[in-house]
């Protein structure tokens, strides 16, 4: 009975979004072919890639395995990746294994203390850091393990030593390597605990020796983020570090080391690095960086000697992002690519021309049956005279004659960059197949259009970015085909943070909010967060330093609930119960504030959802409910 109901239930969400079959659909989009590339073969003739599909019914995904020629041809299904690819945690020789597991290492339950208290539930903790991302801290440390091919002699190369690696929340096998020589490992940690753990971005690249048991820290000497170590097959290491201690945004750089010192490679280039990958020469790197809204392939050449770094060069051009470094093969890098239109698909590059050709065509039927809006570029001129590029994706069948509604929408971060990316959530074609406008806006904050650019946003989130919003939706508003009387404004994280203050200083132009898991009460996000080197630095600090003023004044004149009497305009408010980044009291407290008011507003509460939604069903409410309260405010 209950999986019958179940099946009424999915039918009827997708029924009520079948205005035209050839527009694409909350289920298409959350069932398309999602392309995973996971690297070339071991002889360097084929890329092994994984395809998974999500089946809404069973709210389950299903992952099947491929390889194909570097043209793209003859691609078959494999059973077992390990047969293509090398397994980078083995040692060069052949004999060791590294690998990560949890350790428990402190008390924290009333069970681990008082072990007699059996039905115990509950934690103790002494410091900060007992909770991150989506996870209560619960005593346990991923910890670095060396043990022979077989398993035996496991050796914890942490120790007892209280810190994680991989990094939480988001850190992988990234994190740790192999020396070219066999004879050490290399890993990323924070080896900071409690309190000093929430308040730093200071990790460190570690190498242990296996032969001494010796550790040494190969980054003592910068503060920042220093991640990502890869070696070059002439055994240079390089690394991504950031200089700032506390500031998880800071400019990315590529760092090499030469003769025992850290050489910055980029240090002189306005933008910031995302990800890289030694050439198989090792005379070259190549990596990405947001370009203009899109984001791109560069190649940097590796001084010899004592020569200083020459600038990157751009290899690919485009409306477009490189979404991803997969391999270096004879004069050509595999990489991941898509657009707001394309979801993720394999392509090579030719790097000496740039031209592009496409591998893998996981979705091509699909997207040959929905019909997709144009997306152009507009620029805007802000109100500080810069020039504010936008975003501006158009229905399907856009008909300049007639009149659109038009939804203003507000990226998160605060300093992600609003790239040509492809949401499952928040997806612009989606969007604009219900028949809406949609403008979103590089406003200040965002990579790729310089450092200072990048930076501006840092304690001001209600400044000059407000204005960037507000200049982008009335120059739009100019053109005769958007409708005036329905405007709406839509975001998450940050961008919530924006809904949530835009609805107290947009003066009448917007008819409708949504707000997903949004910054409303910076007092109460200051004192619930987990990472607090983020609001230290974006905010200014705590709260209640009056001695830091132009912090203490920042968070009463950028705090949307010290603004909330000047609501009037209906607003969906969208939390989830185990987002611990921007904890759920601060989605009751705003929808607590509508309703007192008499606003009309609507709460959505994910009970098991974090920062993002990721239930497959759940994803398809959500969904449902952002366009049926968009249809029934705008």
């Amino acid at each position: 009975m209950k999986k019958r109901f179940l099946s009424i239930l999915i039918i009827s969400l997708v029924a009520s979004f079948s205005w035209s079959q050839d527009y694409m659909t909350p289920e298409k989009l959350i069932e398309l072919n999602r392309v995973s590339p996971l690297g070339i073969s071991k002889d360097e003739t084929k890329v092994v890639y994984a395809v998974s599909k999500v089946d809404v019914q069973s709210n389950k995904k299903t992952t099947n395995y491929f390889v194909m020629n570097l043209d793209g041809s003859d691609a078959k299904s494999i059973t077992n990746v390990n047969n293509y690819l090398e397994d980078k945690n083995i040692s060069p020789d052949g004999k060791r294994k590294v690998s990560a597991e949890e350790v428990k290492l402190r008390d924290v339950f009333g069970t681990d203390l008082y072990p007699e208290m059996t039905q115990s539930n509950m934690m103790i903790y002494n410091s900060l850091n007992y909770r991150h991302w989506d996870e209560w801290e619960d005593g346990k440390y991923s910890h670095i393990m060396i043990s022979n091919i077989d398993g035996s002699n496991k050796m914890d190369i942490m120790a007892t030593e209280p810190f994680d690696c991989p990094q939480k929340p988001f850190g992988g096998e990234e994190d740790f390597i192999w020396s070219p020589d066999g004879k050490s490992v290399l890993y990323v940690t924070k080896k900071l605990f409690g309190t000093e753990y929430a308040v730093s971005t200071n990790t460190d690249i570690y190498r242990f020796d296996i032969a001494s048991a010796q550790t040494t820290n190969l980054t003592d000497d910068n503060e920042g983020y220093d991640t990502n170590p890869a070696f070059s097959s002439n055994g240079t290491l390089a690394w991504l570090q950031m200089k700032r201690d506390g500031y998880e945004s800071d400019k990315n750089d590529i760092i090499i080391m030469r003769e025992g010192n850290p050489v910055n490679l980029t240090s002189k280039w306005d933008n910031t690095v995302r990800e890289f990958k030694w050439s198989n020469d090792g005379s070259k790197i190549y990596f990405t960086a947001a370009v203009e809204g899109t984001v791109h392939l560069f190649e940097l050449e590796v001084p010899k000697g004592k020569a200083l770094p020459m600038p990157p060069k751009q290899i690919t051009k485009g409306q477009f992002d490189i979404r991803g470094i997969v391999g270096h093969v004879k004069g050509t890098m595999i990489v991941a690519r898509g657009d707001m239109n394309q979801a993720t698909e394999i392509y090579s590059v030719d790097l000496k021309s740039g031209e592009m050709k496409q591998l893998t065509h996981a979705n091509d039927e699909l997207y040959a049956s929905v019909k997709l809006g144009k997306i152009e570029k507009r620029i805007t001129r802000a109100t500080d005279g810069a020039d504010l590029h936008s975003w501006v994706i158009y229905p399907p069948d856009f008909d300049p004659k007639k009149k659109y509604p038009t939804l203003l929408y507000c990226q998160g971060g605060p300093q992600g960059a609003l790239s040509q990316f492809y949401s499952y959530r928040w997806n612009f074609q989606l969007m604009a197949a219900h028949g809406y406008i949609i403008i979103a806006p590089n406003r200040r904050g965002m990579p790729g259009y310089g450092v200072e650019w990048n930076e501006q946003i840092s304690k001001d989130y209600g400044g000059q970015n407000m204005e960037d919003y507000l200049a982008a939706i009335d120059d739009l508003a100019t053109e005769p085909y958007v409708d005036k009387e329905r405007l709406g404004c839509v975001g998450a994280s940050y961008g919530g943070y924006s809904a949530f203050y835009l609805a107290a200083i947009h003066q009448g132009r917007f008819k409708s909010f949504i707000a997903h898991d949004g910054l409303f009460n910076l007092k109460s996000m200051y004192g619930t967060t987990e990472e607090l080197f983020f609001v230290n630095w974006d905010l200014g600090g705590p709260y209640w330093d009056k001695n830091n003023k132009d912090a203490y004044v920042s968070h009463n004149l950028f705090n949307p609930s010290e603004r909330v009497e000047d609501w009037d305009t209906p607003i969906m408010i969208i939390q989830g119960g185990i987002d611990y980044r921007v904890p759920i009291g601060q989605g009751l407290e705003a929808f607590q504030a509508a309703q007192l008011q008499g606003i009309k507003s609507r709460l959505l509460f994910f009970p098991e959802e974090n920062h993002w939604v990721l239930d497959y069903q759940n994803s398809l409410i959500w969904h449902t409910e952002f366009y049926k309260w968009l249809g029934e405010t705008l």
